[in-house]
């Protein structure tokens, strides 16, 4: 496995295998790669090659947040890209991917100030900038993204549609440990504790799941089930509960199959997300 460090690396070794006649399959990582990473990477074998990208990037960050501890573990991250089978890393600077001076975004309006978007001003814009750099160094046929960033994925589909990236958006579902913590990076954070607390994101979400399973279709009655769940555990603040059209990420009154329901919470300093597609 090869690492590159540069876009013009990453867009020569790219148009040499699709010139090759092989499909290029880009998994988009900040690194502390998990066993949710390495699914998507199992996944990305669909294609012929597989890329990973791992950045740390910082425009996805507000200025409070945790960018100065965000977990950076690469040679292990190298590892575990290797031993799923990625074909090469690209792992650039800051300043290859942000040339100094440069001064353009992409920002999906409506989608990016919703959900996440809410609560992390500037998140979103982020998010599809560093995304379509990476789509347009790759030329990627197919990028693969987990469903535990459910609201990120509604905002780069749309970006890629708007901008008719050549790109499919292949999403896989949400890893979870035994007792069904979603896996995240940021589960390095927590403490014994915390760990213990956390917990109550899976729970309120499985409560919707039941709700949703028995026949219950109003949102305000799955989201005011969701609300006891974590009022169980009151060191968690919740920072938002949310029944959407996972397309918009507007707000719907009656669930149907394939609506969104959506969770965000603090425990402790670690702010923590999941969600599940409703059937």
């Amino acid at each position: 496995m090869e690492v590159l460090r540069t876009v013009a690396a990453l867009r020569q070794w790219s148009r040499e295998e699709r010139n090759g006649g092989h499909a290029i399959g880009l998994v988009p990582t900040m690194g502390a790669l998990h066993a949710g990473h390495a699914s998507l990477i199992r996944a990305a074998a669909a294609c012929e090659r597989v890329a990973v990208s791992i950045f740390v990037n910082p425009t996805q960050f507000g200025p409070n947040e945790d960018y100065a501890r965000y977990p950076r573990t690469f040679d292990a991250d190298c590892a575990v890209a290797e031993a799923e089978g990625a074909d090469i890393v690209f792992a650039p600077t800051v300043e290859e991917l942000y040339p100094a001076g440069a001064t353009t975004f992409v920002e999906v309006e409506g989608l990016s100030h919703r959900l996440d978007g809410a609560s992390r001003a500037g998140h979103f814009r982020g998010v599809a900038t560093v995304v379509a750099k990476l789509l347009i160094a790759s030329e990627a046929d197919r990028a693969y993204f987990g469903q535990k960033d459910a609201a990120q994925v509604a905002v780069v589909r749309r970006m890629v549609a708007d901008l008719r990236f050549r790109a499919e958006i292949v999403v896989c579902p949400i890893v979870r440990e035994p007792d069904g913590l979603a896996l995240s990076s940021r589960n390095l954070f927590l403490s014994a504790a915390e760990r213990a607390q956390a917990l109550v994101l899976s729970r309120a979400v499985r409560q919707a799941e039941a709700l949703a399973a028995a026949g219950e279709r109003r949102s305000s009655a799955l989201i005011a089930a969701t609300r006891r769940c974590f009022a169980a555990v009151p060191e968690v603040r919740v920072d938002y509960i949310a029944c959407v059209d996972w397309a918009t990420l507007d707000p719907v009154e009656i669930a149907t199959p394939g609506t969104l329901f959506a969770v965000a919470a603090w425990v402790g300093q670690t702010r923590l997300i999941d969600n599940t597609i409703l059937s």
